[in-house]
């Protein structure tokens, strides 16, 4: 099995040591990981802001780049999703067959649900709270929405539970929004810096040392959030845990 590492344009300009870490775990487990140069954004942005029909071009391009592996991952539910559920009806109407849309996994689902890793060399000594991101949640399927009523699984949880030393908590409200939403923080930046405070005090109502997750994007909101106030929390992103010692 090939994969391809997909790192996200601002994973890559902003968090390297995200993508870093998540080479170094494929690497660890003897996947046969390899990372495309000249990466572009998946195009996101765009269709998000409504111009869907202006990140054809990025998604092209995504489909070629990744054409020749068997699977493609990413350290990122969002930017993951983005691919999983549109690429198909953005390309659709180009008369191409979307091939990546079938086989972009995200890091979590890759590790829990391809590889189904029993054991890890991690140490990290620290307790922590889990932050399920929306697009994690809802589209990915890494933890059970809370609207459903069924039982409550986390793939997140999981594997940090294969992570010697840490302490796990979750916040009261499991699978609230952090209040980024992409384009959301721009267009209501006060909703969205209220709703991301009422998030990271959740998480600090736990006792928890640092906020993990699946998504570099909700833990950034959230970190903007602790800096400004300077709240005795930080962020780091669950492949970071799961890599450190590395």
């Amino acid at each position: 099995m090939k994969v391809g590492l997909f790192i996200p344009c601002y994973v890559n300009a902003v968090y390297p040591e995200v993508g870093i870490a998540t080479y170094k775990l494929l690497k660890s487990l003897d996947v046969d990981v390899d990372y495309p140069m000249d990466q572009t954004c998946c195009g996101q942005p765009m269709a998000n802001g409504g111009f869907q029909d202006k990140s054809y071009k990025m998604a092209l391009r995504f489909e070629e780049l990744f054409d020749s592996y068997d699977v493609v991952v990413g350290p990122s539910a969002s930017c993951v999703a983005f691919v999983k559920e549109n690429y198909d009806n953005i390309l659709r109407p180009h008369n191409h067959v979307c091939k990546t849309a079938q086989k972009v996994r995200d890091i979590v689902e890759f590790l829990h649900d391809d590889l189904k890793i029993t054991s890890l060399p991690s140490s990290f000594p620290h307790k922590v709270s889990i932050h399920n991101s929306c697009h994690g949640v809802r589209e990915l399927g890494l933890s059970t929405p809370s609207e459903r009523g069924l039982p409550y699984q986390n793939k997140v949880r999981d594997l940090l539970n294969l992570v010697d030393g840490i302490e796990i908590f979750e916040p009261k409200r499991v699978d609230e929004c952090c209040g980024f939403g992409g384009l959301f923080s721009v267009e209501e930046p006060e909703v969205s810096a209220c709703m991301g405070m009422d998030k990271v005090e959740d998480h600090m109502s736990t006792g928890a040392e640092y906020i993990t997750g699946p998504d570099s994007s909700c833990l950034m909101h959230m970190q903007g959030v602790i800096d400004r106030n300077k709240l005795p929390i930080k962020t780091i992103h669950v492949v970071q845990i799961l890599a450190a010692n590395l």
